[in-house]
């Protein structure tokens, strides 16, 4: 599975976007399910419009189950938190935090972002170790 975050989503649906022909060319590759979580809709609906044609082609997508969906619960919540505080000197929002949450709890390391500064920053916790993700953009 890989975890996918607010830029693609934004870029994939809005062909204005410049990062449009990219990521739609990336995601023809992709192979395996996709997915996402609450908080990374959220940003990604508000930056499209609520009413844009980009919106309602992202809700579409995950109509037709294009992309997973989860959820976080109260843990994840608090280790969202923990982390946001933990990169407070390069700024984290709750967007990426839950993403990190989501790889450590589903052991995944790939990610599909335009933010390269930010995922080459943030290590995910398995065990004993701190991983770096794999960035597909």
């Amino acid at each position: 599975m890989i975890l996918v975050d607010t830029g693609p989503l934004i870029a994939l649906f809005d062909p204005a976007d410049a990062d449009h022909p990219s990521c739609v060319r990336l995601l023809a590759t992709i192979d395996e399910p996709i997915c996402t979580t609450i908080p990374v809709l959220t940003e990604a609906f508000h930056l499209l419009g609520p009413a844009s044609l980009g919106s309602l082609r992202l809700m579409d997508f995950i109509k037709a189950r294009g992309l997973e969906v989860r959820f976080l619960d109260e843990a994840d919540l608090a280790r969202a938190f923990e982390l946001i505080v933990r990169y407070a000197d390069h700024p984290m929002d709750l967007a990426d935090a839950s993403l990190v949450v989501m790889a450590e709890r589903y052991r995944l390391r790939k990610i599909f972002t335009l933010d390269r500064s930010d995922f080459t920053t943030y290590r995910i916790r398995q065990g004993h170790r701190q991983l770096d993700f794999t960035i597909l953009a």
